[in-house]
């Protein structure tokens, strides 16, 4: 940190059309209170130029070792760091750095550094699945670095697909919380992992109009989702009927129906270490779907819905892991006798962790904290007050790598 307190971050900017977003990051990281020094590759100042940049953090921009030297920059800036962000990452960026290479200012501040590194990187989807961008991704994440996976939409030019910038306040809630785990020396433990996160509430159709639905907003399951990013996983979420913006880093499937929640889920778990179930599954459907609007009609009152049951996902999980050790949680929202009816859920269903709140019109659903406790098959309790949501991921991944650290 700086002598005034503030975190100290290097956002590092290679030379991408993504560039210009790199202005929004920045602007979040110096609003929240930290010390920003932009480090831009030099075909990057083609893209933004270096009086932006200048005047957006408050401090002089060079891209080479040789300014400035009497202040050793490429060795000083790196060492004085608490993050240091590269957004965009490009090709060569990520190919530099995982090859140790040190030929401009942010390459030297890269190996100098001994703080956390994130790297969000951005290119075409052929550049991204190359077997040498793969490969030098995998090195800096062995290497305890967080490489975000890059969204999918469109791409320069008349392109789409897999390689497109996060979002850039979705990149500042990966930095928030690697800084904070910084803080404590912790290191991204769920690096190499694959974790699969269900978040929302399915919906079941009664005409083309109506459904059968709940209130969960999903804000849970993303929270889950953001943090283990941070933590260094791979992460596939499953989001039912969300209207939460995609976590920076996450590969996001989306559903609407239990029936599809369960295909997903089953397909992204076949090759996953753990898997939380944090979506509201609707226990029921409409056994019958009508075609039509459901017409009200005069003096008459409306036919009784059927129901059938759903497929439970949860149990369905436990009872056949796809792989030896992998690790099953899921949520149990109750309205009265909370720990006894998630005890009794926890032997039912058979997972490793249940995850248990009270829930009604004004408590966990749709708020932006959430109080909980967290039962283990083995007997455990561990309460978690009252808090952000994030609090309560942390704990859940830090019971989830507990567990898959005993394999």
């Amino acid at each position: 940190m700086d002598i005034t307190g503030k975190p100290r971050v290097v956002l590092g900017v290679s030379g991408g059309i993504a560039a210009y977003k790199a202005c929004e990051l920045l602007r979040r990281l110096t609003e929240s209170g930290h010390d920003v020094r932009v480090v831009p590759t030099a075909s990057a100042l083609n893209f933004v130029g270096e009086a932006t940049w200048s005047a957006l953090s408050g401090h002089p921009v060079a891209t080479g070792v040789w300014e400035s030297v009497h202040e050793v920059p490429h060795v000083r800036i790196g060492q004085e760091a608490d993050l240091v962000v590269v957004a965009p990452a490009t090709a060569d960026t990520l190919a530099r750095a995982a090859h140790g290479l040190a030929d401009d200012l942010l390459t030297n501040t890269l190996l100098t550094a001994r703080c956390p590194v994130v790297f969000a990187p951005a290119m075409h989807t052929e550049m991204w699945e190359h077997p040498a961008t793969r490969e030098n991704v995998a090195t800096l994440r062995r290497r305890g670095a967080v490489v975000v996976e890059p969204a999918v939409g469109r791409l320069t030019g008349k392109d789409t697909g897999k390689g497109r910038l996060p979002d850039p306040v979705e990149i500042f809630e990966v930095c928030r919380r690697v800084l904070a785990r910084g803080a404590a020396g912790t290191e991204p433990d769920l690096a190499g992992r694959h974790v699969v996160i269900s978040a929302g509430g399915t919906r079941e159709p009664l005409d083309p109009v109506r459904f059968l639905g709940n209130r969960s907003s999903g804000r849970q399951g993303y929270a889950l989702a953001r943090t283990a990013v941070a933590r260094g996983a791979r992460v596939t979420l499953v989001a039912a009927n969300t209207a939460l913006p995609d976590p920076a880093g996450a590969d996001v499937v989306r559903v609407g129906t239990a029936l599809q929640l369960r295909e997903a889920v089953l397909k992204a778990a076949a090759d996953a270490d753990a898997v939380v179930m944090a979506a509201a599954v609707a226990d029921f459907r409409p056994a019958h779907y009508a075609q039509g609007k459901i017409k009200k009609q005069e003096g008459r009152d409306p036919e009784p819905v059927a129901l059938v049951r759903n497929p439970d996902v949860l149990a369905e999980l436990s009872s056949a892991r796809a792989r030896p050790g992998q690790v099953v949680v899921g949520f149990a929202a109750e309205t009265d006798d909370v720990l006894a009816n998630g005890r009794a859920k926890l032997a039912r269903k058979g997972c490793d962790l249940l995850v248990v709140n009270e829930v009604g019109e004004d408590k966990t659903f749709g708020s932006e904290e959430n109080e909980a406790v967290v039962l283990g098959a083995d007997g455990s309790e561990t309460p978690v007050p009252r808090g952000p949501k994030e609090a309560l991921a942390d704990t859940v991944w830090d019971r989830v790598v507990h567990l898959l650290d005993r394999e």
